[in-house]
């Protein structure tokens, strides 16, 4: 578990605004289901389940650049 944390604490020192740029990329990809509904889209789409996810994996990323540089 400690090496998890080590590789994963170097990762995102390496490249402290990949987190922030990943949540927004969630979000967008939420906008985008949102304007083309295709086969399937039930509960996915309807909970905006990648907004959330994507709005606190970004809050999250910045919260840590601070503490991984």
């Amino acid at each position: 578990m400690n090496e998890l944390l080590d590789k994963l604490g170097d990762f995102f020192g390496d490249r402290p605004g990949f987190l922030p740029l990943l949540g927004l990329g969630l979000i967008v990809v939420n906008f985008v289901l949102q304007l083309v509904p295709g086969p399937g889209s039930g509960w996915f789409v309807d909970s905006n389940l990648l907004l959330h996810l994507g709005l606190v994996v970004a809050i999250v990323g910045i919260l840590l650049i601070r503490v991984l540089r």
